[in-house]
């Protein structure tokens, strides 16, 4: 059995996994990336790709934003239609800030290639089979990989291989509780080549119509559906194995928090493991799920207001459908409930949450 080492080993060649790998490395600390699917089959998944102000400023910390910034859309508001009425959320009048459009197998692209330029080992089609030893000072990784069983010898474990990765199921069941919710909603995906219908989102609910609004039309090249779920873990380390992103959260696509929620994340492992190794200050490891936790229930919360907000809980003229009216009618006339929508949307600086 060949045996690696490395400081970092990484479970997960997706963006979370990927910029922890560039930002360690921009500190001089190595780090090895394995990866269960292929180079072709990562680089080319489908994702939505709403950046956040927040993980946009990371990708030019770390240089690998030109083309985002080249092909990418900036949109500095977004719509809310409700039974054909319309409301814009001024993201720059109440924040000064913008999300930008730029889809998320691209920023896997220009991630894996910032890596291989930096020599940065990224092994695909290696399947992890076991996290060992996380309570010791050398937790071992071990994976297939080229037919063979192999080994990586580390510091520390990043496990940022999604919900239905290893990680999560090698911490002991009884050091985290779940929550979740299975939401009633599903989205229809449709990508089409087909020109923008306009220059920012829309958020269309219509009580009998099935968009409300007339789209642009073109040949359909890919539909999926997206069952909506939120599901959340309270403890996202053990030992020395620290879970990010979907490994150790999920959000309905709503709020489009997913991949933003997940470099946060890894801002946070990141400044920690940064300071551990360049003045042995474990504070940052120690207190990592808190400090993540504050902003997963936040990302929670307004994904879920999102939804309710723009998806049929019931039938006209019930309870809950006249509650779901009242919060846009609310949303029309208050500058301040618009404020809110627009600091949740675009993100909140990583600094605002202090525990």
């Amino acid at each position: 059995m060949k045996n690696l080492e490395t400081q970092i080993g990484i479970i997960g060649a997706g963006p979370s996994g990927l910029t922890l790998a560039l930002m360690l490395e921009k500190q001089g600390i190595k780090s090895i990336i394995i990866e269960n699917r292929s180079r072709d089959y990562v680089e080319n998944r489908v994702r939505a790709g709403l950046l956040e102000h927040n993980t946009v400023e990371v990708f030019d910390s770390l240089g690998v934003a030109d083309r985002l910034h080249k092909e990418g859309l900036v949109h500095h508001g977004c719509y809310i239609n409700f039974n054909g009425v319309s409301q814009h959320i001024d993201f720059e009048k109440h924040t000064k800030r913008q999300v930008t459009i730029y889809a998320q197998q691209e920023v896997v692209k220009d991630l894996i290639q910032s890596c291989e330029e930096r020599g940065i080992p990224v092994l695909f089609e290696a399947d992890a089979t076991e996290i060992a030893g996380v309570e010791t000072d050398k937790p071992i990784i071990h994976f297939t990989h080229d037919g063979e069983k192999k080994s990586i010898s580390c510091d520390f474990v990043g496990g940022c291989d999604g919900f239905h990765g290893i990680a999560r199921k090698t911490l002991p069941k009884d050091s985290y509780k779940e929550y979740k919710i299975e939401y009633p909603f599903s989205w229809l995906g449709i990508l089409a080549h087909a020109a923008p219908t306009y220059d920012e989102l829309i958020y269309a609910y219509h009580n009998d119509k099935r968009l409300g609004i007339a789209l642009n039309r073109g040949e359909i090249f890919e539909k999926s559906i997206t069952p909506m779920r939120s599901f959340m873990i309270d403890n996202m380390q053990f030992g020395r194995l620290f879970l990010a992103g979907d490994s150790a959260h999920i959000v309905p696509p709503t709020g489009a928090k997913g991949l933003n929620q997940a470099i946060a994340d890894i801002n946070n492992l990141a400044k920690g493991l940064i300071a551990f190794y360049q003045s042995g200050n474990e504070e940052g490891l120690t207190n990592y799920t808190q400090k993540c936790l504050a902003r997963v229930w936040r990302s929670q919360d307004f994904s879920n207001f999102m939804t309710y907000l723009c998806h049929k809980q019931s039938e006209e003229g019930t309870f809950e459908s006249k509650l779901q009216k009242s919060k846009f009618d609310y949303l029309r006339m208050s500058e301040a409930y618009q404020k809110t929508i627009a600091e949740n949307y675009v993100g909140l600086p990583f600094d605002a949450f202090v525990n």
